[in-house]
């Protein structure tokens, strides 16, 4: 059974940071992984993802402010998120699968492409 556990979430003043984890079991092999999020009223959205080869990628309104790295030896990905602003305030989920194939950061950065997917974690920033 495959289980994904975010947490780190929490409520921070602007420029503050925090650091999401989600571990997981379950699962192992040739893994690629992604972080995402769903503010009130909006569509998840990708927020930053590593492909089946250890790249990375995010998407534009969080470079040079968050970072997606894993710790392979704990099984837990992390999203490092620094100078938060109140528009990422938003429910936080980590999704994970396996391939037997390459899977790059543009087809990680889909919701399509996960079939695992944990709660979330909540992030609120204020002004």
């Amino acid at each position: 059974q495959v289980q994904l556990v975010e947490s780190g979430g929490g409520s921070v003043q602007a420029g503050g940071s925090l650091t999401l984890s989600c571990a997981f079991s379950g699962i192992s092999g040739n893994m690629y992984m992604g972080w995402f999020r769903r503010a009130p009223g909006k569509e998840r959205e990708g927020v930053a993802f590593i492909g089946s080869d250890g790249s990375t990628s995010y998407t534009d309104s969080v470079k040079g402010r968050f970072t997606i790295f894993q710790d392979k030896a704990k099984n837990t990905p992390y999203l490092q998120v620094n100078s938060l602003k109140p528009e990422d305030t938003a429910k936080y989920y980590c999704a994970e699968d396996v391939s037997r194939f390459y899977v790059s950061v543009k087809i990680c950065s889909g919701t399509n492409a996960y079939s695992y997917w944990g709660q979330g974690t909540q992030v609120t920033v204020s002004s």
